[in-house]
């Protein structure tokens, strides 16, 4: 997409509008790209790290519950690992 377009109006959403179409017109407008890059370079670089260097690839327990606590248990050493690294 070019860069103009971004910076075109784009006509408000129908009242009823699917998700789809809802994050589809926030994706189009300036607020939502400025947005969507910020979650690019804060949120993927962590869990790029997590699953290269810390070797967290995939789920080991099955369940939301479980998952939620797997997935605890990897942010926990993440920011042990980082405390570590920050206090020298």
């Amino acid at each position: 997409m070019a860069a103009y377009t971004r910076l075109a109006e784009f006509p408000p959403l129908r009242e009823h509008a699917t998700e789809v179409a809802r994050m589809r017109h926030l994706l189009l407008t300036m607020a939502g790209w400025i947005d969507y890059a910020k979650h690019k370079s804060t949120v993927q670089a962590v869990i790029g790290i997590i699953k290269l260097v810390m070797g967290f690839s995939q789920f080991s327990l099955r369940g939301l519950d479980n998952d939620k606590g797997e997935s605890n248990l990897v942010a926990m050493a993440w920011n042990f690992k980082r405390m570590f690294v920050l206090a020298g």
